[in-house]
């Protein structure tokens, strides 16, 4: 039977596995960054992600939202610098957006890629083509949400499926850009070939996440 929703505890428990993933992955984040960009997205990742282990472990919630806005404040409080300002946004709105659901669905999906993706946005400036996250984040946004209108939108597995393919997408995709904002901007046509690192860190959170809730 498809899995329509977590609960908060799930919910918690599905950001901590997140977080073990980032920080097993902090090596090719690094790789990718030092290809763009001063190298040091990786380190950041996996310290903003210890930072969000110790925020959630053993922390109870009657809120779903609530657990995002968690982990969008230990990011921000403990990264420093652009990813961690970025990231914080995106999990503290998204989760905001969710309101007082006690569940974990498809809607509450669709309002954290949506919503914190619009907020993100509107924080850093960036728009889709620029060759930073927002390559990633726009195509999951979409993704999420067509898969809460379409039929059988209670699918949660389904739905984390399909954001996690775009997310993926839009990273392979933004390997084509020349970038136009951050450290990546000064090589032009050099960056061309290597995806931006902040874009490989939301395809693996979103695959986690999916990986989570197992169609």
């Amino acid at each position: 039977m498809a899995k329509t929703s977590l609960c908060p505890t799930d919910t918690r428990d599905m950001m901590l596995a997140v977080a073990a993933k980032i920080i097993e992955s902090e090596p090719i984040l690094t790789d990718a960054d030092r290809a763009l960009g001063d190298g040091d997205h990786g380190v950041g990742m996996e310290r903003g992600m210890h930072a969000v282990i110790e925020a959630l472990s053993g922390t109870s919630y009657e809120q779903v939202g609530k657990v995002f806005v968690a982990v969008g404040t230990a990011m921000m409080s403990s990264m420093g610098g652009a990813s961690g300002a970025l990231f914080g946004t995106f999990f503290r709105s998204g989760g905001k957006a969710m309101g007082e659901s006690a569940t974990f669905g498809s809607g509450e999906l669709a309002a954290l890629v949506r919503e914190g993706t619009d907020a993100l946005m509107a924080r850093g400036g960036a728009k889709q083509g620029d060759k930073t996250m927002v390559d990633a984040l726009v195509p999951a946004a979409e993704a999420a949400e067509a898969a809460q209108a379409a039929a059988g939108s209670d699918d949660l597995a389904a739905a984390l499926a399909a954001v996690a393919a775009a997310a993926e997408a839009g990273k392979e995709a933004s390997k084509d850009l020349i970038a136009t904002m951050g450290r990546a901007k000064t090589l032009g046509e050099k960056a061309i070939g290597k995806p931006d690192a902040g874009a490989v860190s939301v395809a693996i959170i979103f695959a986690t996440m999916s990986e989570f809730v197992p169609g």
